[in-house]
């Protein structure tokens, strides 16, 4: 299904959140960051930060922060290592929200989504302006309207 997915989004950049769940070469081949979730067993960064123009993405599966608890602790984390963008898994459930001028995304999960009924991922795109717009799409690419935002980051 993820195979699908890219191939349909054709994005600059993919960003896996973990608990991708298979050997990690069966992933898309495509530029693509990807972080350890709690149910992988392949060899994987546990966090990873990438940049791309003026953003920088901070990104964990997000267990080691308690994400289904609080986001208090991944933000303590994103400021320490100075990110515009958190992107985080492990909840299963999509998370859209700013909180100190950071973004923090949670793009739910294409097969296995908990508290919620319709199972989803996120695309980001910025314009020039600086604004970041976030829309989330099940995964035959339908939007889920009330779901993402558009956020001023600079």
């Amino acid at each position: 299904m993820l195979k699908k997915i890219v191939q349909k989004v054709k994005a600059d950049h993919v960003i896996h959140c973990g608990d991708f769940c298979t050997s990690i070469d069966q992933l898309p081949d495509v530029s693509m960051t990807v972080v350890q979730g709690n149910c992988d067993w392949e060899d994987a960064p546990k966090e990873s930060v990438w940049e791309a123009g003026r953003l920088r993405f901070y990104v964990t599966h997000g267990h080691r922060y308690q994400v289904k608890t609080s986001l208090l602790p991944i933000r303590y984390r994103v400021e320490e290592v100075d990110a515009h963008v958190a992107c985080f898994g492990h909840s299963h459930f999509p998370v859209c929200e700013q909180a100190n001028g950071r973004l923090f995304i949670n793009p739910g999960s294409i097969a296995y989504p908990r508290g919620v009924r319709v199972p989803s991922y996120a695309v980001l795109q910025t314009d020039s302006t600086g604004t970041v717009h976030v829309k989330y799409y099940t995964p035959d690419g339908k939007v889920i309207a009330e779901r993402g935002g558009s956020f001023v980051l600079f």
